[in-house]
Formats: C-alpha cells, sequence, structure tokens
C-alpha cells in the first residue's frame, strides 16, 4: 500500500477489500500488519521450509500472521533458499512435484481456507491472497534501484511523474494467514498418547479430538495434499475440560503443560483443536504417479483405523453429495485461480476433476461408514466434464475412426448439458 496514506484510510481499504470473509479480523489482523511495516516493524523471514515464508508482525511486535510471497516459492525466481536453489539447478528432475502447478502455493493456500469456509470445518487459519512489500522480503537489485530513484524523486520534486505509480519497494503477492499461538506438532502427541496412555486425555475429550482428525482428513483428501507430514498442530487445554465437568479432578505435574486462555477459547469453548497449516501443495491437476505417491501420513496412526463418526457423516455427506454446492464450490475455487496472471483455463479443470473425483470417493467411503485408512486405499478417479453436442437437423457422413481410449469410464448424467464422466485412474 502507499506510505502516504493514513492510517484510517488504510484500515478502511483493509475494510472494503477483505471485511466481507466470515468467522474474522481478517481485515483487522490485515490492517495491523500494513501500519506496523510502516512503521518500521518488518516481517521475518522463517529460516525452515523450502519456499520463502516470514512471520508478521504488529505494532506491539506479536506475532499475527505469515505471509507466504509467489516469487519466493520453490519454483520462483526470488526463492532466497540458496540450498534449494541449487537443488534445482543441478537437479531439477527431482525437484518439485510433477503433479502440481508451479507457483501456484500461494493460490492453494487460500484455495484450502476457501474449501474449509464451505464445509464448516474451522480447522484451517483463515488465509487470503494479499500484497505488501517490505525491506525484509528478497528483491532484486533492479528493484532496490528502482525504488530508491522514486523516492529521490518524489522527496526533490513535490509533483512527481504520473508514470510513477507506486514509491517505493515492488508489492508482492502472496497468501496471508492468520497465525495460530498455543499449538504444538500434532505427531509428536500423538505418538506420546500411544506410547504412554497415562498421558493422553480423557475419553471425552478423546472424542471430541476424533471429530477434529476426520475433519482435517476431510480437507486433506478433497484438495488432495501432497504434504501433509508434521505440518499439523494440536492445541490440548486441560484447564477448559475441568470447567466443562465439575466432578473431575485432574492433577496437575512437570510433564503436564497448560495453556493460558486466549480470545478464541472464551469464545469457542473447546478442550482440544487442530490446526492445519502449510496447505500450499495441494490442488493437484493429475494424481500423484506410483514412483512418488506422496501418501498420507496420518494414515498410519492408530486413530485412523476407527470408521467416520455420524456427525460427521451426517454434517459432511449431504454437501458433497449436493451438485449445486459442488459446482458453487468449484466456481469460487475459480476466482480466487484466475486472479493469477499465469492462470490456464485447462489446467484448472484438470484440478477440478481431481477434487470432483476425490468427492466421489468420499462419498462412497461415508455411505459405507469407512475408516479414514480405508479411504486413503480407495482407487483414485478423476470425474471429467464434458459438454454434449446438440445432434444436427441435417445428416454429416463421416469415416469411423478406432477408439483409441480402453479406459473404462462410467456415465454419470445424461441429461444434463454437461455430462460428468468418471475416469479411474
Amino acid at each position: 500500500m502507499n506510505p502516504n496514506l493514513t492510517d484510517e484510510d488504510i484500515s478502511r481499504i483493509c475494510k472494503e477489500q477483505y471485511g466481507s470473509i466470515p468467522g474474522t479480523d481478517f481485515a483487522v489482523k490485515l490492517t495491523e500488519a500494513v501500519l506496523a511495516i510502516n512503521k518500521g516493524i518488518y516481517p521475518e523471514l522463517i529460516s525452515e521450509g523450502s519456499s520463502g515464508s516470514y512471520l508478521v508482525k504488529n505494532l506491539g511486535k506479536e506475532k499475527i500472521a505469515v505471509f507466504k510471497p509467489k516469487d519466493e516459492e520453490p519454483y520462483g525466481e526470488l526463492n532466497p533458499k540458496f540450498m534449494k536453489w541449487i537443488q534445482r539447478m543441478c537437479s531439477p528432475c527431482c525437484f518439485g512435484r510433477s503433479c502440481l502447478v508451479p507457483n501456484q502455493g500461494y493460490l492453494c493456500e487460500a484455495g484450502a481456507s476457501l474449501v474449509d469456509q464451505k464445509l464448516s470445518l474451522n480447522i484451517v487459519p483463515k488465509t487470503a491472497v494479499v500484497s505488501l512489500s517490505s525491506p525484509t522480503f528478497n528483491y532484486s537489485r533492479v528493484d532496490r534501484a528502482m525504488a530508491r530513484t522514486k523516492e529521490r524523486i518524489s522527496y526533490r520534486f513535490v509533483r512527481p511523474s504520473k508514470n510513477i505509480r507506486h514509491i517505493g519497494l515492488p508489492r508482492k503477492r502472496g497468501s496471508f494467514q492468520l497465525f495460530v499461538n498455543g499449538y504444538q506438532e500434532g505427531n509428536y502427541l500423538i505418538r506420546q498418547w500411544e506410547l504412554y496412555p497415562e498421558k493422553s486425555p480423557p475419553p471425552s475429550v478423546m472424542a471430541e479430538f476424533q471429530l477434529e482428525f476426520e475433519k482435517m482428513v476431510i480437507l486433506d483428501y478433497l484438495i488432495r495434499n501432497t504434504d501433509r507430514g508434521n505440518n499439523w498442530l494440536i492445541k490440548y487445554n486441560p484447564g477448559m475440560e475441568v470447567k466443562n465437568n465439575q466432578d473431575l479432578i485432574v492433577e496437575s505435574s512437570s510433564d503436564t503443560k497448560l495453556i493460558e486462555h486466549d480470545e478464541e477459547n472464551n469464545n469457542g469453548g473447546f478442550c482440544i483443536k487442530i490446526a492445519a497449516i502449510d496447505n500450499g501443495l495441494a490442488f493437484p491437476f493429475k494424481h500423484p504417479d506410483e514412483c512418488r505417491a506422496y501418501p498420507f501420513h496420518w494414515a498410519d496412526l492408530l486413530i485412523a483405523q476407527r470408521p467416520f463418526s455420524e456427525e460427521i457423516v451426517n454434517k459432511i455427506l449431504p454437501l458433497v453429495d449436493n451438485t449445486d454446492f459442488v459446482k458453487e464450490l468449484g466456481n469460487e475455487l475459480r476466482k480466487i485461480f484466475e486472479s493469477d496472471k499465469g492462470f490456464r483455463k485447462r489446467i484448472f479443470s484438470k484440478q477440478l476433476s481431481v477434487i470432483r473425483g476425490q468427492m466421489f470417493n468420499l462419498r462412497e467411503a461415508l455411505r459405507k461408514r469407512k475408516s479414514p485408512a480405508q479411504l486413503v486405499q480407495m482407487t483414485p478417479v478423476c470425474m471429467i466434464e464434458i459438454e454434449t453436442k446438440k445432434k444436427s437437423k441435417f445428416p454429416k457422413f463421416s469415416k469411423k475412426g478406432k477408439q483409441e481410449n480402453e479406459d473404462k469410464q462410467i456415465q454419470i448424467a445424461d441429461d444434463s448439458p454437461k455430462d460428468l464422466i468418471l475416469k479411474a485412474i
């Protein structure tokens, strides 16, 4: 944003552009981030990961969001991670994922947040695509030189040239995800509970955790997340369980880590919560190959062997079984992805075909009350949308060609103007 804008103008612009995101103070957090950057509190680069990710702070220097610029992704030209650049230059065949569209990680982050909102899962921190600029971002020498030149011109001349639209470093387009506090690594806590049952939560809390886990399974499966390893978090608050059950006595020990209540605890009243972060390696245009399958790591957990609960089935099955909901979700995802300059309609249609195929398998698994482990073992399919051609009044004479496609296809809809063809991969 323009540094010459006042605080009121910045707040108004953020509310106009991002105030429609439901159930969150996203616009407020973005306003705090912009004001902090204008006051010299710049985002800090996160050392972990393969792309340029930055911790964004407010005026109180509190972490409020994670910003991931597009041009600093693994395939980006300005990726600040030197080792990843060496890997991409020396071994391009082994770099990246062939089933994903390059430089779409920031769109996938926003798309995962949209799917989370549409299904009312509430496990993905609110995410949207924004544009920010900061001296701590990785810029080229040319961009920094041009920014210094523009600043000198604006300082010397009261009315600079109209060709200078933006003074300062160019804004970077990327994903802006709200930061979550008090969470711990999910795989670590699960393993601890399995090895030491005495440290595990009571059955009532584990039943609540089962619902949270199934929500993450549904999200990852629908968007076909190829990188769900240790990047899911758990927030367990024993104090809330004590308030909900006054007769239950919990003994505190040195091994128990109490988490302070925040605004989310007071409003939600939960005992245990899952946060699914780092969803940038999702929405493939084809299913992963057998040599690099990118399996779901949570499928090996004991909790994944239990069938889907009735609450999840009653909540999700009517949605994935509704064709209007599927079309609406596809249209809203299209609005996010087509905002990128490199958007290609043909590639996005393939991404939607993968999502529809995942919905088809999920619907069958929920109907048959399968478990998450059984869900991931189902045959991957793609549901292709084909436009039906109207019959001509006049006959056309042409030679019959050989049928090259021998794949088994099941026609789902015959009466609609666009038919859905289910194709096994």
